[in-house]
């Protein structure tokens, strides 16, 4: 299920495309590191692994919680606002906010409207966010240079939803380099710079440099665990046994709650269990209840 060779060693940019956060860097040289991380980091994403949207939407749960400032737990506490979330109930500002960020990182055209709103963008922002969206579809940039700028509008657009500006600039990002579902990047190494800085286009370049690196990393991690997943599954007899592997692939966790045809959701408890004590899945929560499972 890997995409990676077992005798070559994952794919990462060199250390010279990889700024480190508290360096000055120009432009020029911003542009060129992003340029040789992002293009070790394209054939990855174009070669959508099986784990590509569990890959995702790992990626959306760090942008998520980066865009919260990082506060010590947000990640949890996140995917807990989803989870443990009732249908149709409101998981607050962060959980719609965590949402939207897995909106953008689903396979599929961008649903701007839906992305805006749970990023908190007022219905009257949408107009001027759609025409800078498309605007910087046709800017005539290089692709990090192209993102900073649709990243720069957004914050213009709509001020009181920074976490937006950095999606749209990945959604940018992607459709000028050809990827057919954004990978949330940008907000994984931003820090608190925003859009109306004045090296605004260095800072965004870096940190894609760095969020490229990053997400190469988390790809090398997420095949060795679907490796391990596919070296267990014959041994799996449980009826439904493959929508469960799936979901776990698809996901960045899942619950024994949802709905696998074929497994009760005692029987998808057992099951995932197992998987964590044979080592091809892991317990998210550190919970004896409501417990959370993932690669």
């Amino acid at each position: 299920m890997s995409t990676l060779s077992p005798h070559l060693p994952p794919p990462r940019p060199p250390a010279w495309a990889v700024p480190l956060a508290a360096v000055e860097i120009d432009a020029v040289s911003a542009v060129f590191a992003a340029g040789a991380a992002l293009a070790t980091l394209d054939p990855l994403v174009r070669a959508e692994a099986p784990f590509a949207g569990a890959w995702r939407q790992r990626l959306a749960l760090k942008a998520a919680g980066a865009s919260a400032q990082g506060r010590a737990g947000e990640e949890a506490a996140l995917r807990d606002a989803l989870a443990l979330t009732r249908a149709g109930a409101d998981p607050g500002p962060a959980g719609r906010a965590y949402d939207a960020w897995r909106a953008l990182a689903r396979r599929g055209p961008l649903r701007l409207p839906e992305i805006a709103a749970g990023f908190g963008a007022a219905p009257a922002d949408l107009p001027a966010l759609t025409s800078a969206f498309e605007a910087a579809l046709r800017a005539n940039a290089v692709a990090p240079l192209a993102a900073a700028s649709a990243a720069r509008a957004f914050f213009a657009a709509a001020p009181r939803a920074p976490a937006l500006a950095f999606a749209v600039a990945d959604a940018v990002l992607a459709a000028r380099l050809g990827w057919r579902t954004p990978t949330p990047l940008l907000a994984l190494e931003i820090g608190r710079a925003r859009p109306d800085h004045p090296a605004w286009s260095a800072l965004c370049a870096a940190a894609y440099a760095r969020a490229a690196a990053r997400a190469c990393d988390l790809h090398a991690e997420l095949a060795r665990a679907a490796a391990r997943l596919a070296e267990v599954a014959p041994k799996l007899r449980a009826k439904g046994a493959a929508g469960a592997l799936a979901a776990l692939l698809d996901a960045d966790a899942v619950s024994a709650a949802m709905e696998i045809k074929g497994l009760s959701e005692r029987g998808l408890r057992r099951l995932f269990d197992r998987l964590v004590a044979l080592g091809a899945a892991r317990e998210l929560t550190g919970r004896p209840t409501f417990r959370l499972y993932g690669l």
